[in-house]
């Protein structure tokens, strides 16, 4: 059996039948009134709106629901027969509800909203279907999606807790006058939109000095998000900077994973140890820095950013740039605004007051008593030459803390520090060095050689002394040419 078109219909071969063509505008007429009928027979009560959300029909089944003569109803506002309805709310925005719950004085239904579009596409009512005897059906659908909502929210507000700056001016601890100097030039900083340059050896507080500028500037009601140079692999810092298209690589997620100049967009990026950034990635950075936009890894659809940069470094990149290690727009592009942090060694008048929060918040994370420091405890840490710094010192005054039982904390706490007198790090007087690069590089070998000897060898308690992670010291060791068994 074949088929034939004419000008007037189809004719079926071996039949002689013609079925004429009908008026597609009559068809979608049928088709409409079809479905307004099926829905209207389904559902016990329907409700049509003029464009000024005004009943035009209502069904009998709807009004008695309502308690309401159909005939009265017609030409009031819809709000007056049923106080929640968003009838107007679809007719005002031309949108559709497919799915809602309204809820009356002693009646609880399941509703759906459309609106009515004349043939210039323009909103002229709306048409709502009130489902009943289904809403029991439907509730376990409703808790699930409810539940679903409660833990989205609870996910994102973590979210949002975990990007907000974790100090202020009042954490970066001391009044030495080398500390409110920087407190003065961070605060300074905090209020322009320059990008900022911390230069310190490690654990003198570069990360929480970022965080109180973010905080302490109009950026602070938005994102501060941080990412160490150091801690990510080579391989996954592009991706981690810039973020991934979906199905960017085999095993890729088919949905977009954000990077972190999106998730800082309208906040603050934190590029900690930024000298550990490879050659290779550093020009891509800076067109980012310079354009504020960029590509996320395999696609071609170019991203605007509004971010601001802070980057730390325990590193001298004026060397590094020198040795070609490090690139010279790069470095005048974070460079605008330098806040150099002293080493604790130089800011002595602010040990006291640093052992004494370190240890209130050691008794309360603990949750003990809270220790004191005797006067020859004081003098031991003061002699000390704090190559991890304040970091170092934390980690110094929690080991004492759970080792005793002492509410006063006397020398006899830390042996590891009485046995070394002051400066007693390297025994050997520095070689001359040709450059400040190479005098830098020899101090810090003299430094991690002094921490494997007192830790015998260990690397992960000569990390912990230093106050810096295991994979950074071996990085360091690496770099150096260190031997750890030279200690």
């Amino acid at each position: 059996m074949g088929f034939l078109g004419s000008g007037k219909g189809w004719i079926i071969r071996g039949v002689t039948l013609i079925l004429p063509i009908q008026d597609p505008a009559l068809l979608q007429q049928q088709a409409m009134q079809s479905m307004f009928d099926c829905f209207e027979s389904l559902c016990e009560g329907t409700l049509i709106v003029d464009k000024a959300a005004r009943v035009i029909w209502i069904n009998e089944r709807y009004a008695q629901r309502l308690g309401v003569d159909p005939a009265e109803a017609l030409g009031q506002e819809v709000e007056a027969l049923i106080p929640n309805s968003l009838m107007r709310q679809v007719v005002t925005s031309g949108q559709p509800i497919l799915i809602d719950i309204l809820e009356t004085a002693n009646q609880t239904f399941v509703v759906q909203r459309f609106p009515v579009r004349d043939s210039q596409g323009e909103v002229v009512a709306a048409v709502g279907f009130a489902l009943f005897g289904h809403y029991e059906a439907l509730k376990p659908l409703f808790q699930r999606f409810s539940n679903l909502q409660s833990e989205l929210a609870h996910v994102q507000k973590k979210l949002a807790e975990a990007r907000r700056t974790k100090y202020t001016f009042s954490s970066f601890i001391g009044d030495s006058p080398n500390i409110m100097e920087v407190k003065r030039l961070a605060r300074r900083a905090a209020l322009l939109n320059a990008p900022v340059l911390l230069q310190g050896e490690t654990g003198t507080g570069k990360e929480l000095l970022a965080h109180a500028i973010h905080a302490g500037g109009p950026r602070s009601e938005h994102a501060f998000v941080s990412v160490n140079m150091s801690a990510v692999p080579e391989a996954l810092l592009e991706a981690e900077f810039f973020g991934v298209a979906p199905g960017a690589y085999t095993g890729a997620d088919r949905k977009p994973r954000p990077g972190k100049f999106e998730l800082a967009h309208k906040g603050t990026l934190f590029l900690d140890e930024i000298g550990d950034l490879p050659l290779a990635l550093q020009a891509k950075l800076l067109r980012v820095l310079q354009d504020q936009e960029f590509e996320p890894l395999g696609s071609n659809k170019v991203m605007k950013v509004d971010v601001r940069i802070l980057a730390a470094t325990s590193r001298d990149l004026e060397a590094m740039v020198a040795g070609g290690t490090f690139r010279k727009d790069l470095y005048y592009r974070l460079n605008v605004l330098n806040i150099p942090l002293p080493p604790l060694r130089e800011r002595k008048g602010d040990l006291a007051l640093l052992c004494e929060i370190l240890l209130e918040k050691a008794a309360h994370q603990n949750g003990t008593r809270t220790r004191e420091l005797s006067p020859e405890a004081l003098e031991v840490l003061q002699r000390h030459h704090w190559p991890g710094n304040v970091r170092e010192l934390q980690n110094v005054l929690e080991r004492a803390s759970m080792s005793s039982d002492e509410h006063r904390l006397g020398a006899a706490e830390f042996p590891e520090l009485a046995r070394l007198p002051a400066g007693a790090e390297d025994h050997h007087p520095p070689p001359a060095a040709s450059t400040y690069a190479a005098a830098m590089d020899e101090a810090e070998r003299r430094l991690l050689r002094a921490a494997l000897r007192t830790a015998h060898g260990k690397v992960a308690d000569a990390a912990r002394t230093l106050g810096i992670g295991r994979a950074t010291l071996y990085k360091r060791l690496t770099a150096l040419g260190v031997d750890r068994r030279t200690g």
